[in-house]
């Protein structure tokens, strides 16, 4: 599967933006996803997971209650909802496929896909 993360830019604290991840490929919905960041000096962050069917989820706890995952399965997209952004949460986002359906882990995203830039200014 080859995923293409889109929809990163500038926004101001407090602000919200919307992340997509379209996946090529018939077999999305066999897919658990993910979201992961990586800020400048610092590890990879899980963000957050979403189960093959949509319904189940899991959040870091850094952005629990700020930020949704979604899917589409028919559109071959998930989504990352970012509301109440703060500085902290400037990095460069990527999204993952899971083949093991196991969402909550950070283990198990074998693919991924480019990043893009989320910048919060203060």
């Amino acid at each position: 599967v080859q995923l293409q993360a889109s929809g990163g830019g500038l926004v101001q604290a407090g602000g919200s933006l919307r992340l997509s991840c379209a996946a090529s490929g018939r077999t999305f919905s066999s897919y658990a996803m993910g979201w992961f960041r990586q800020a400048p000096g610092k590890e990879r962050e899980f963000v957050g997971g979403i189960n093959r069917s949509g319904v189940r989820k899991y959040y870091g706890d850094s952005v629990k209650g700020r930020f949704t995952i979604s899917r589409d399965n028919a559109k071959n997209t998930v989504y990352l909802q970012m509301n109440s952004l703060k500085p902290e949460d400037t990095a460069v986002y990527y999204c993952a496929a899971n083949p093991y359906n196991t969402w909550y882990s950070l283990r198990g995203y074998t693919y991924w896909g480019q990043g893009t830039q989320v910048t919060v200014s203060s």
